[in-house]
């Protein structure tokens, strides 16, 4: 089943790459699009509207060669990203640390093959070092180690950590990382565990 999956992607990726060779930049996305929706069906709870893109994903998937935001297309970026923001109401911005910790360390959810009922983790260790202690991690963002030491506790602080996680494109625009918050794959709630895994200082991240 393996061999025959790897097999038809590599099929379709060479009929894919003559018809990439002679189109112009502006008819990429378009022709890979067409050949997607011809390739792939539905499965479990990935389906194509996945392929749909916001204003941000579009302006972020510009070709290689197209002219990249302008300052003040990239201020407006982040205002639209920032408005979509959604804090707690009843204040909570932190929660528990040791949830916060089992969500980073947990990577299942959002896959076809995942139940959608079942809980979300935020993987965040796979871009992310995050205590002293971790044998592997990856290093796509920067290292969390430390991170409410150097920071602090305070509300305005804890209200940053919380908008970044929810939406880091508010602050960085075509940042790698997931909208947590933006797209649904991780609760309010759930964030608020991992800003207490960022910052509580009995945290593994702030351990000496």
């Amino acid at each position: 089943m393996t061999n025959t999956i790897a097999l038809s992607g590599l099929i379709g990726s060479a009929l894919l790459l003559p018809a990439l060779a002679m189109a112009g930049p502006q008819d990429i996305s378009s022709e890979a699009r067409s050949v997607m929706e011809r390739s792939f069906a539905a499965k479990g709870q990935a389906g194509m509207d996945r392929l749909e893109q916001d204003d941000i994903q579009r302006a972020c998937s510009k070709t290689p060669d197209a002219e990249p935001p302008g300052f003040d297309e990239t201020e407006q970026m982040m205002a639209l990203e920032a408005a979509s923001i959604r804090y707690p109401e009843n204040g909570a911005l932190s929660g528990d640390w040791q949830e916060g910790e089992k969500i980073a360390q947990y990577g299942r959810g959002m896959q076809f093959s995942d139940d959608p009922a079942a809980r979300v983790g935020g993987n965040c260790y796979a871009c992310h070092q995050l205590s002293k202690t971790e044998v592997a991690y990856g290093t796509i963002g920067p290292s969390l180690y430390q991170y409410g030491t150097l920071r602090g506790n305070d509300p305005e602080t804890l209200r940053t950590t919380y908008a970044k996680i929810y939406n880091p494109q508010a602050f960085l625009p075509c940042s790698n990382m997931p909208r947590f918050g933006h797209k649904g794959i991780l609760t309010q709630e759930q964030i608020g565990h991992l800003v207490a895994l960022l910052h509580d200082p009995d945290s593994p991240v702030n351990a000496e």
